[in-house]
């Protein structure tokens, strides 16, 4: 889903099809396994605008995290599959048996960008 020659820790923008809402614009992939097991941990925080997009991946845990994030799971066409809003330190959130990537984004995002299940996720190269 993400751009075929993105590499591991490339910047992205994530782009709702169906509102033309930006969901982020500096996205980091996590693509390999160890920026996956890494996820974001050990920030303080995301700032609007930011986010990782974690692939593949269905479901992600939050164990010693210091900051709630929203996060939408997407299957492998892009659509968005589940929606879980404001995951707290110490939650776990999963997508389900069809999802392959999850978009971890400061909580609000999901909410001022409209995206809801069904939409298509855009994930571009700046």
């Amino acid at each position: 889903m993400y751009p075929k020659h993105a590499e591991d820790g490339s910047l992205v923008r994530v782009v709702n099809h169906r509102t033309g809402a930006v969901l982020g614009d500096r996205v980091a992939l996590a693509i390999g396994w160890g920026s996956r097991l890494r996820g974001l941990l050990g920030r303080r925080g995301l700032l609007p605008g930011e986010g990782l997009w974690l692939e593949p991946c269905s479901s992600i845990h939050m164990f010693f995290m210091r900051f709630a994030i929203d996060v939408l799971f997407v299957d492998p066409d892009g659509l968005v599959v589940k929606r879980s809003l404001e995951v707290r330190p110490w939650h776990i959130a999963a997508g389900g048996l069809t999802v392959r990537a999850a978009l971890e984004l400061p909580v609000g995002a999901v909410e001022r960008s409209h995206t809801r299940v069904g939409d298509r996720l855009l994930v571009e190269l700046p």
